[in-house]
């Protein structure tokens, strides 16, 4: 029998404090039963010797200090795993929101989730093909890896998320691949998007999505990322499966940390966000890898809106420390009408050269990457120098370089919502655009390649 309480002190927005306790934890579930017989839930937020300090998920409206009782669960918030929640939408708590049958679980797990031993950890080493040339051809994406997309407010980064949802896959497996979706603050047109889309392409039958509403409750959005985690978890190192997980946006997550903070009056660090900010990302993001001797991995995709668009913004900057790489999505290359907008120059795969070559991509790519990026790169210079000077003050060469850098965005890192490219074929295409320049500068592509590649697609180019 579980003790009951009434004796709440004070109510503080979506906090109330709770007076002469006995035994409560840390991050313990508790209800607190109003007058009217409703039941709400909140979490143990901080305890001091005798009190406890309790923010309620529903919120405090209604909440009667001297007759509404308190009842602590002594467990902390919890999810119910099986198999049968592929193809499932859930809120930001795990509760069905699709009409579906109520799941029956096969295990109830805390969402805090375990530390993983860090020798038990495998090298991240396979490719995972997204179908989008920009990131598969430059910013290999692998299999256990932490690759975050950077974005801003008003970028299409939803509509990325949900074509990496759609088209991603592990090449030369036979493996089951997974989706696990998460995403937080999201307003009801992006969730209709997301829940629509995957529906109507057949992608919602291997995946999980668990959505919190812009309106839904912060406390909520605290718990949707550990949901989707240990829902991922479940299927990689129970069920042996390749899990990709998308988190978007974790900038709503922080902003619910910041306000969760203030209501608790700590002190500030950078921009109003808690000091341990830094920490608590990285409980999240370091929930994704690989372990020895398990056939399942997680691969971690998490979205952030940069505010102002600004990469030294602690969210970006930190998850930046945490992560192996970003993705960039760029304002510019939006109005230029190149989407999905992919600024491939400040983007980055810490860990793309485990993930290619021979046996994994084809034993050109390596080359072929550093070629493309190099003349891309100095057709952006060329472009500024075109600015100043104008076009008529480059030499031949440049002007070449600054036709390539605008076929590249056009025809390689744009690519349709549905058009979904192989990696032979993302391969082909850089070839096919490195073809209109003269061999000699081609200088960081093998001979042996050279031989062996060029000669079709010049052939091609001629024809």
């Amino acid at each position: 029998m579980l003790k009951e309480y009434l004796t709440i002190r004070q109510i503080t927005g979506p906090l109330i404090l709770v007076e002469e306790i006995e035994g409560a934890k840390y991050e313990e579930i508790v209800e607190v039963e109003l007058p009217s017989g409703e039941v709400r839930r909140g979490r143990v937020l901080e305890i001091d010797r005798d009190r406890a300090l309790i923010q309620l998920f529903e919120g405090t409206t209604g909440v009667d200090v001297f007759k509404s009782k308190v009842r602590f669960l002594g467990k902390g918030i919890e999810i119910g795993l099986s198999s049968d929640m592929l193809g499932r939408v859930f809120d930001g708590l795990g509760r069905p929101i699709d009409d579906g049958p109520k799941i029956i679980a096969e295990e109830r797990r805390d969402i805090s989730g375990n530390p993983y031993n860090p020798t038990a950890r495998n090298y991240p080493s396979e490719f995972i093909q997204t179908g989008l040339s920009a990131i598969d051809g430059l910013n290999t994406l692998v299999r256990g890896q932490k690759l975050p997309i950077f974005s801003g407010s008003g970028l299409p980064h939803n509509r990325l998320a949900a074509q990496i949802a759609r088209q991603s896959k592990v090449l030369g497996t036979e493996e089951s691949f997974a989706v696990v979706f998460g995403a937080m603050g999201i307003t009801f047109e992006e969730a209709h998007f997301f829940i629509s889309d995957m529906r109507k392409t057949g992608a919602i039958d291997r995946a999980v999505l668990f959505i919190n509403l812009a309106d839904d409750p912060a406390i909520e959005r605290i718990a949707t990322p550990r949901l989707a985690l240990t829902t991922a978890e479940f299927l990689a190192f129970d069920k042996g499966m390749h899990v990709l997980v998308i988190l978007s946006d974790m900038t709503n997550y922080c902003e619910a940390l910041r306000e969760i903070s203030a209501a608790r009056k700590e002190i500030p660090g950078r921009r109003g966000y808690p000091g341990y900010l830094y920490t608590d990302l990285a409980t999240i993001y370091e929930r994704a890898g690989r372990i020895k001797e398990n056939a399942g991995s997680i691969t971690l995709i998490p979205i952030l809106t940069m505010p102002e668009d600004d990469k030294t913004h602690p969210i970006a900057d930190l998850t930046g420390y945490i992560t192996e790489g970003q993705i960039f999505l760029s304002r510019a290359l939006h109005k230029k009408k190149v989407s999905p907008p992919i600024d491939v120059l400040p983007s980055l795969s810490r860990l793309k050269d485990k993930g290619i070559g021979a046996g994994k991509t084809r034993e050109d790519h390596s080359d072929t990457f550093n070629q493309l990026f190099a003349a891309y790169a100095r057709g952006k210079e060329a472009e500024e120098l075109s600015v100043i000077l104008g076009e008529a003050a480059l030499s031949e060469i440049d002007k070449l370089y600054l036709k390539f850098a605008s076929a590249f965005e056009g025809q390689y890192v744009s690519q349709a919502e549905y058009d979904d490219r192989s990696i032979e074929a993302t391969l082909d295409l850089g070839w096919e655009l490195l073809s209109v320049f003269p061999t000699v500068e081609l200088k960081r592509i093998r001979q042996e390649w050279l031989d062996k590649y060029l000669p079709k697609f010049k052939k091609a180019a001629a024809d």
